[in-house]
């Protein structure tokens, strides 16, 4: 079984430790008590996912703080990511692509 791993027990979210496919059981390793979870969806290898489901508006929790807040309702063993999750400290990080990370409010030639 594959593995995520929890930084914090107030954590929300758990680290992948290996690339994961749609229905994989994931085994959480770390300061939780949950056991394993199901990823509804692929997820890469060194990405979070979410270890119960968090409403759009609460806080993304990882390292026992904050990290974010969700911009949409995120399932449990849903990829928490760009495209559901905006920094608190950064308001440009709600525009970056969601695959590469990289700003769309720049034009590159």
């Amino acid at each position: 079984m594959s593995k995520a791993f929890v930084i914090d027990r107030q954590d929300n979210v758990a680290t992948v430790m290996d690339d994961l496919v749609a229905g994989q059981g994931v085994e959480i390793l770390g300061d939780c008590d949950l056991g394993s979870i199901d990823v509804p969806a692929s997820v890469r290898s060194e990405h979070k996912i979410a270890l119960v489901a968090i409403s759009k508006g609460q806080a993304i929790v990882k390292y026992g703080r904050p990290i974010g807040i969700a911009s949409k309702n995120i399932a449990a063993g849903e990829w928490v990511h760009l495209h559901n999750c905006e920094s608190q400290y950064d308001e440009r990080s709600g525009s970056l692509d969601g695959d590469s990370g990289a700003p769309t409010d720049i034009e590159y030639v």
